[in-house]
């Protein structure tokens, strides 16, 4: 996974850096966190749960593994507490109540873990003099709606839902406390990230293939015609890295990026898609039922390609392709 770039230096610029990772046992956290080990870094992870959280792609063993601490991003204290101990370098701070349909249902915690979580992470970054960078992951989902396609940075953020207005309150933090006290951060904005390791079975991609794998329909909760765009996570990964090695060099704190692959697709043709590839006949189940829907997202990376020389190496086909082989291989579960 590391040799990504013409010239990258990943392995070198990150070998025994403290990165402090919260969220490192979801989907991005766990990809993020492997990545990080294999260059040899110092990784230490926040996890909600110590003795439930699984890291499956770290299971196999990597040179050097996460250290995990317990604890919730909403207690200061502790997460003041790890940046000063472990002497942090790096945060990447990716914990957050991460869908939709979980943040209409308990938009208060939704809001207590995105919005309070985010300052807490940026106030102890502030007062640890050892942070160099942090970098913070918001949402194409801040865009909300808009005719103006596809979304650059530098679009008005329209998100009116409590998932979306939680992010756009977390990137306005970032944004003070750049402005306020000069704090070394960075903002992502990924589109739909997949890969090998989601068992959410609410998304569509896991939730496709593992119906699939099971012999069973797949099934498509609107009526299909909505598009997004949709990045492999190695991709998303690099543009982490990318960024993060880049931002103090290039001057790039307190700026946002978009990541993306700049081809959104539709729900049905991305089902097609990987039907086709699973080589199945079944015939995916619509059942129309989705509300408060954006039809069509659009991003761009221009500003990525432009300032950090990033973009995606894989297309759709090809992630879909190391997803599918991915989930063949590995033994059947339920993530929460």
């Amino acid at each position: 996974m590391l040799d990504r770039r013409e010239g990258q230096t990943t392995a070198s610029f990150w070998y025994d850096r403290n990165v402090f990772i919260t969220g490192c046992d979801g989907f991005l956290g766990s990809w993020l966190s492997q990545a990080l080990c294999e260059a040899g870094a110092n990784v230490i992870g926040l996890v909600r749960n110590k003795v439930a959280a699984k890291m499956p792609l770290l299971e196999s063993g990597s040179r050097r593994q996460v250290k995990r601490i317990q604890g919730n991003v909403e207690d200061f204290e502790t997460v003041l507490g790890i940046m000063n101990e472990h002497e942090v370098d790096t945060v990447f701070h990716l914990a957050a109540r991460a869908t939709v349909g979980g943040a209409f249902q308990y938009p208060l915690t939704t809001f207590e873990t995105n919005i309070k979580g985010t300052w807490n992470v940026l106030e102890s970054s502030r007062q640890t003099a050892s942070v160099k960078r942090v970098i913070v992951a918001s949402s194409d989902r801040v865009y909300g709606r808009s005719t103006e396609l596809p979304y650059d940075e530098s679009a008005p953020l329209l998100g009116v839902f409590p998932y979306e207005v939680s992010k756009t309150c977390a990137e306005h933090l970032c944004a003070c406390y750049f402005h306020s006290f000069q704090l070394p951060v960075a903002v992502t904005r990924c589109s739909n990230l997949y890969g090998g390791g989601d068992w959410n079975g609410s998304r569509l991609i896991p939730g496709t293939i593992r119906s699939v794998m099971g012999g069973r329909s797949p099934v498509i909760r609107s009526d299909g015609s909505a598009c997004r765009d949709y990045l492999y996570m190695e991709d998303a990964v690099d543009a982490y890295l990318c960024l993060a090695e880049k931002m103090e060099q290039q001057k790039l704190f307190g700026e946002t990026f978009n990541f993306c692959t700049d081809s959104p697709i539709s729900v049905r043709q991305l089902v097609k898609q990987i039907l086709d590839l699973m080589r199945c006949q079944l015939e995916p189940v619509i059942l129309n039922e989705a509300s408060n829907e954006i039809k069509k997202m659009a991003l761009t990376a221009r500003k990525a390609r432009t300032l950090l020389g990033w973009r995606p190496k894989h297309t759709l086909e090809q992630g879909l392709i190391k997803t599918i082989a991915w989930y063949s291989k590995a033994p059947e579960k339920e993530k929460g």
